[in-house]
């Protein structure tokens, strides 16, 4: 083919939707519609004689030509925009672009509204693409620059790799408001804490073992009534009488738009760690200092 006739445009689309699996998707991170996604698509196959992507109940498959091709078209477009990013001063004000940020169901609670309204206030031109990290491979994530970054409870797996701290947290009880056993010194004693059927949260990766371990010290066990999602939590509570013990932050959100309480457990907890973490390879580079630095500017307001 002749490839002095080929839009190079229509390879970072491909790249999106190769990456993405999903034209819809695809569009959100360039900021196209669905029907120019679609439309470039068709020109592509034209130009390269082949369908590239079968639509599917599970999203756009490639073909085993689109596979081929995937790597080394992305390595070469991660590549140029390093090269490029590098060499330009990077004004929020005036920037157009897109980060993606994984983030566990913690940093998704407690960071995604105020670092959304940060960045906003800052780059209205930016759009963040927050994904769950619970069932992504983060280092190949960050690895092939699918990611610019990662929230949670995170710590550097490899040298390549950095990391800071973001936020620590302590562990509280959550009841509903009006409980009977909410104390009115705005804590939980250990009997009651052992008398209370539990709601053990199961996606969050915050470890409450801790909690059996202290009440072992009294001769208590600890009865587990329900396990659910997060998204179960507030719905879960207000309908009973159980309580959950998770980080006060998050304690605090779900205290904010629904009638919970949150109180203090009779002893000291663990502390849980946030973390943000990035591929060393973006160090340098303006624009991806500036997400570093509003990331950590945000976590301080916490």
């Amino acid at each position: 083919m002749n490839w002095r006739a080929l839009d190079l445009n229509l390879l970072v689309i491909f790249d999106a939707v190769m990456q993405d699996r999903s034209v819809t998707r695809a569009g959100v991170r360039l900021g196209m519609s669905q029907p120019a996604i679609s439309h470039a698509l068709g020109r592509l196959r034209h130009a390269l004689k082949d369908e590239l992507f079968v639509r599917t109940p599970d999203g756009m498959e490639p073909t085993p030509r689109a596979e081929q091709l995937g790597a080394p078209i992305h390595e070469a477009l991660q590549g140029l925009r390093l090269t490029l990013e590098d060499a330009d001063t990077f004004v929020p004000a005036e920037a157009q672009r897109s980060f993606a940020i994984a983030v566990n169901n913690y940093a998704a609670l407690v960071m995604a509204a105020p670092l959304a309204a940060a960045a906003a206030a800052e780059a209205p031109g930016i759009a963040l693409d927050l994904r769950p990290s619970g069932t992504l491979d983060l280092a190949d994530r960050l690895d092939r620059g699918q990611l610019d970054l990662a929230l949670g409870a995170l710590a550097a797996p490899a040298e390549r790799f950095a990391d800071l701290r973001l936020l620590e947290d302590r562990f509280v009880a959550v009841v509903r408001y009006g409980h009977p056993t909410a104390g009115s010194d705005g804590m939980l004693s250990v009997e009651a804490l052992a008398e209370l059927p539990h709601l053990v949260i199961s996606s969050t990766g915050e470890g409450t073992d801790f909690v059996e371990a202290e009440l072992g010290k009294h001769g208590l066990t600890r009865r587990i009534a329900l396990h659910a999602p997060l998204l179960a939590t507030a719905s879960a509570l207000l309908q009973s009488d159980m309580v959950a013990v998770l980080s006060e932050r998050a304690a605090r959100e779900f205290a904010r738009d629904s009638a919970l309480q949150v109180l203090s457990l009779p002893f000291a907890t663990p502390n849980l760690m946030t973390a943000m973490l990035w591929h060393r390879k973006l160090d340098g580079l303006p624009a991806h200092k500036w997400l570093r630095a509003l990331v950590l500017r945000v976590a301080r307001t916490l």
